[in-house]
């Protein structure tokens, strides 16, 4: 694994990537600002970015807008101190993989980065219920909530199958070979149940599947 660490702190920098180096991780590059990083990301294709939120200039949520501006699918997971839940939805509406505390266990953090990495979606258990309250207002994140009447109405069967085997956090890959389908068929599904719920990430949906009892009742 390839790592492009971004936060403007020196000493958490360091902390980390001596973390990753010492469990066999490479960290391609470690960076204090926003621009730098997106610099990096280009030039040295990491598998994955890990971001700090808060920084001075251009924030990480702004850092992680431009790269997704810019065509880089790079997974990008939130490193921060913020539990706010402004941050959150931002990062998720921005496109992040996943939100985790700089407060984690160390060993818990490689683990979240192998599961970001296979597409799943990483949070810190202590904002899940924050996130689930996000999703269930939908004005949180700064938009139109979607009916909560009826959600999943305008889902196609296949949407359906496809939207439950993410809430239980599978990547892409998983799901396809549970529904015995390509990758790339997969990839159209979600982002056709993205824009139909009216969210902007896996992570949102996945949780509205699981309060919504989604799956509960279906069998496979």
């Amino acid at each position: 694994m390839r790592v492009l660490l971004i936060d403007d702190h020196a000493l958490v920098r360091d902390g980390i990537a001596a973390l990753l180096r010492s469990r066999g991780v490479e960290v391609v590059a470690s960076v204090s600002s926003g621009a730098e990083g997106i610099k990096c990301a280009a030039a040295l294709a990491p598998d994955i970015v890990l971001l700090d939120v808060r920084m001075p200039g251009m924030s990480g949520i702004e850092t992680l807008a431009n790269l997704r501006e810019r065509g880089v699918a790079t997974p990008v997971v939130m490193l921060t101190m913020s539990t706010e839940d402004a941050d959150l939805g931002a990062a998720l509406r921005a496109g992040a993989q996943g939100y985790l505390l700089k407060d984690m266990e160390p060993d818990d953090l490689l683990p979240a980065l192998e599961d970001a990495l296979r597409g799943s979606n990483v949070v810190a258990k202590e904002l899940l219920g924050t996130l689930a309250g996000i999703v269930r207002g939908g004005t949180s994140t700064g938009d139109a909530a979607p009916s909560r009447n009826a959600p999943f109405g305008d889902l196609t069967p296949r949407e359906l199958e496809v939207l439950e085997h993410v809430a239980q956090g599978m990547s892409n890959k998983l799901v396809a070979k549970a529904l015995n389908i390509t990758d790339g068929t997969v990839k159209l599904h979600v982002k056709a149940i993205l824009r139909k719920l009216g969210m902007h990430s896996r992570v949102e949906a996945a949780v509205l599947a699981v309060e919504s009892g989604l799956g509960k009742n279906r069998k496979g």
